[in-house]
């Protein structure tokens, strides 16, 4: 039986406004029929921190330690944490509702899509597998999160190594297509992460902290060779195949779509209407 062709995208390193607006035009176009579903793999240039969709930026972020380190600062159109994209493989995959393959249930897709996921990481030779909550205490944690911190976090299916999570993902649908995309660490300054949140006092942060280390873990500091974005890069895209059923083949932009990408980058994600509508 002949496997599905879908369009691969590795648009390397770029801002967080051109990230996200790259996004929502692949989503836009698939929506069209102008263009099969997509898998992309993407890095961060600068590093940056995005929100997700429903957080307040002024309430949970401290916005001068963004600007203090550097950093890009997006709302994804994604639900979500907050994520530090420095040393990470981030991809996303866009798909029409409708795809046969596709359960209509979030929950189920999330898990149908990250088989991909599931499959790199075993191309990396890491022994990553779904956790599922299984307790009703654990269910609520999906509900109400006490963190603004993604990674601190659990989720359905969420994928993890010797009980630690390694991959952070959200999910949103659109004009009836599925967005999902989340970052793969590679390596994690944890200082610098809780350095941008806000809390109550130094004891809360330093507790949060001390848990975050218990639940999330970065693939280089469990890999028993240096894991590269290129070399994550190649793990995934066979993971992906292998995990959809799919061939992925590249797509090429028109000068055309990439001059749509920079104006929906410039006039909604750097904006801060956009950014600090909540």
């Amino acid at each position: 039986m002949k496997k599905e062709t879908w369009k691969f995208v590795d648009s390397g390193r770029q801002t967080a406004e051109f990230n996200m607006a790259m996004d929502e035009a692949l989503l836009e176009w698939h929506s069209e029929g102008k263009i099969p579903p997509v898998i992309r793999f993407y890095g961060w240039e600068p590093a940056a921190l995005s929100i997700g969709y429903f957080q307040k930026a002024a309430k949970e972020i401290d916005l001068d330690a963004v600007k203090r380190h550097g950093l890009g600062f997006v709302r994804r159109p994604t639900g979500g944490r907050g994520v530090l994209h420095e040393h990470e493989l981030t991809y996303s995959v866009i798909v029409t509702e409708e795809h046969p393959n596709m359960p209509a249930g979030v929950t189920e897709a999330y898990r149908v899509i990250s088989e991909g996921i599931l499959k790199g990481f075993h191309h990396l030779g890491l022994e990553a597998y779904f956790a599922v909550p299984r307790t009703e205490e654990e269910k609520d944690s999906l509900k109400n999160p006490r963190s603004s911190v993604c990674f601190d976090a659990p989720s359905w299916y969420e994928l993890v190594v010797e009980g630690r999570k390694v991959a952070g993902s959200a999910q949103t649908r659109q004009k009836g297509v599925i967005l999902q995309h989340g970052s793969i660490l590679l390596d994690l300054d944890e200082d610098k992460l809780f350095s941008l949140f806000t809390y109550s006092n130094d004891r809360v942060k330093e507790r949060m902290q001390r848990a975050f280390k218990s639940k999330a873990v970065a693939v280089n500091d469990i890999s028993p060779h240096k894991v590269t974005y290129e070399k994550a890069g190649e793990a995934f895209k066979k993971g992906f195949q292998e995990g959809l059923g799919i061939t992925l083949e590249p797509y090429e932009f028109t000068s055309e779509e990439i001059a749509y990408i920079e104006r929906l980058a410039k006039e909604k994600y750097a904006s801060d209407e956009w950014n600090f509508k909540r």
